[in-house]
């Protein structure tokens, strides 16, 4: 049996879940931010008030961006959800350099190495001691 809109309609008792009632938190795009910041700067102090009772916001709120602009983090005026995956994305990059930074110094053992078995090879012919048999 299918269920239809109109028998969700039919089974809705009125019950509300605990969370139905709460607010979503929203989120806020690095232009809005820098805006909102802009605006509310540029606004006399009987004005700022209003303006945030316009959008909504709080004064930690323009604080809190203020502080992210004066530090040159217009990246902390973005969407925090990117945080992750741009940390995600500098640990691996760091990871890939350590790896390099490995092969590249493996390949120079590798090298050294090769270069004294010939070296220990020569050796050994000059002085007239039979080669051991090669396996």
């Amino acid at each position: 049996m299918t269920m239809t809109l109109a028998d969700a309609a039919r089974l809705d008792d009125g019950v509300v879940t605990p969370r139905a009632d709460r607010p979503k938190r929203r989120t806020f795009t690095a232009e809005y931010k820098a805006q909102i910041v802009a605006e509310y700067e540029a606004a006399d102090r009987g004005e700022r008030g209003a303006i945030l009772r316009r959008e909504g916001l709080y004064s930690s709120h323009i604080v809190e961006w203020r502080k992210a602009a004066e530090a040159g983090a217009t990246r902390a005026l973005g969407p925090k959800s990117r945080d992750r995956r741009d940390r995600e994305i500098e640990q691996l990059r760091v990871r890939a350099e350590r790896a390099e930074a490995e092969l590249a110094r493996t390949r120079a053992a590798l090298d050294i190495v090769g270069k004294a078995h010939a070296l220990l090879e020569t050796l050994s012919e000059s002085t007239g001691t039979p080669k051991p048999p090669q396996r």
